[in-house]
């Protein structure tokens, strides 16, 4: 089994011996496709409960595949899923045959996540992990004032827009993409600082820059123009300060069949 070490970006190593995932837990979205899923599953296949298991197989869609990733994060436990959605970018495709050969064959993704650190008006600092995107909404009809900073030096004295996101290689293919962001080859140490219908500079499309970095970025106007910051599902209404930077020390697992790998997904994202 192929194990690939990622920021959000990532580094191939050599194939470490394949795990025994004996334990399996099913977990599915409330959709009825998925429960389906599910009890045929657990009827073939049995099922244990998600603190015991070797592997959790999440049965959804992508929103469903972050919910799970997040809650498992840190806990080393595997997630493997399969659409049962509409999307299912994140996920592998459906089939009951065969599942336990298919996670012993599939390849290990370590995922690092984003922190966001999101200060509101009333003071209080909020701490979120993303996958896919850090991003700032504007709240009211009023468009928002943004400044942007790269470790410490500011780079953008004001973008007036609907928002601005920082996506992952994971998350330039969800809402990155639909705000007309770059598609990042998972494996590539960068981020996407994607603005949402920027009125000005009225022709910046954003920037792509190193992993490494903090992004701070501060909200001009608050009172008058107020905007929310989210990481992936966590939101934070009122935001005046946010920053987003890498957490190494943070891991998220996802195992993905190798005929259908997240390199070839976002190929065909790029030329389908």
């Amino acid at each position: 089994m192929n194990e690939v070490a990622r920021p959000a970006s990532a580094s191939a190593t050599d194939a470490p011996e394949a795990p025994a995932y004996g334990r399996i837990a099913f977990v599915a979205s409330e959709a009825t496709d998925a429960v389906q899923a599910r009890a045929e599953l657990v009827a073939r296949y049995g099922n244990v409960a998600p603190e015991d298991a070797d592997i959790v197989v999440a049965l959804g869609g992508d929103g469903f595949m972050l919910q799970t990733l997040h809650r498992f994060r840190d806990t080393g436990i595997p997630i493997y899923g399969m659409n049962r959605g509409s999307v299912g970018f994140l996920m592998n495709s459906y089939r009951h045959e065969d599942l336990p050969a298919r996670i012993a064959a599939a390849q290990r993704v370590v995922i690092h996540p984003l922190m966001m650190e999101a200060t509101d008006t009333s003071g209080r600092t909020h701490r979120a992990p993303a996958i896919n995107e850090v991003s700032l909404i504007r709240q009211s009809y009023q468009a928002a004032k943004l400044r942007i900073a790269i470790d410490g030096k500011v780079r953008m004295e004001e973008l007036i827009c609907d928002g601005v996101l920082v996506a992952t290689p994971a998350g330039s293919t969800a809402y990155n993409l639909s705000a007309q962001g770059p598609i990042l080859p998972i494996g590539t140490p960068l981020l996407a600082v994607t603005p949402i219908s920027a009125f000005r500079p009225r022709r910046w499309r954003g920037a792509l820059v190193p992993d490494r970095v903090r992004v701070d970025i501060a909200v001009l106007e608050s009172e008058k123009r107020p905007v929310n910051a989210t990481a992936d599902h966590f939101q934070v209404l009122n935001a005046v300060a946010v920053r987003a930077r890498l957490d190494p020390n943070s891991t998220l697992i996802m195992l993905v069949d190798r005929d259908h790998s997240i390199e070839e997904r976002i190929l065909r994202e790029q030329f389908d």
